[in-house]
């Protein structure tokens, strides 16, 4: 397969393949089963409500600030660094991340978590894969983007 616009090759399939798996095991033990989601009684609805409320909102800001790069009919030039990309150097990818994880502390369900993990390990996966095609193209310039942005988290630049 063939890296696409700098995207792994299985990023899309990856991603949406991820999302289906994540939603019938989010749904069915959050909803049906409950075989896993025993926390959630530690835990009163309101909060966990609330978390999922913040997470979405994260998530759709991360979204519309990262879609720069894919929600206009032509590409920008250069590196972007404006709107998320300031604090994070893959929006897109983290404005999932933050759903999924806003789904999994509104159910506390074990499961879900699990799959969660392993969503979390294909995105960095993806995301690393990206950076060096990124290295490639810009050199210095990403390079010292990526010393002062964190991948994932603001503020933590690690590389």
């Amino acid at each position: 397969m063939k890296e696409k616009n700098g995207e792994h090759p299985l990023g899309d399939v990856g991603q949406l393949a991820s999302l289906g798996v994540f939603l019938v095991v989010w749904v069915t033990d959050s909803f049906f089963l409950k075989k896993s989601t025993f926390l959630a009684v530690y835990v009163p609805d309101y909060l966990r409500l609330g978390i999922l409320v913040l997470a979405i909102a994260t998530a759709m800001y991360c979204m519309k600030s990262g879609h720069v790069v894919i929600g206009h009919s032509r590409r920008p030039e250069g590196l972007i660094t404006t709107g998320a990309f300031r604090y994070v150097r893959h929006p897109l990818y983290l404005a999932s991340l933050v759903a999924y994880l806003g789904m999994v502390l509104s159910s506390l369900s074990l499961f879900s978590l699990a799959v969660f993990i392993g969503i979390l390990i294909f995105h960095n996966y993806i995301a690393t894969y990206e950076e060096h095609l990124l290295e490639a193209k810009y050199g210095e310039e990403y390079r010292t983007y990526k010393a002062k942005t964190g991948k994932w988290i603001p503020g933590l630049s690690r590389g």
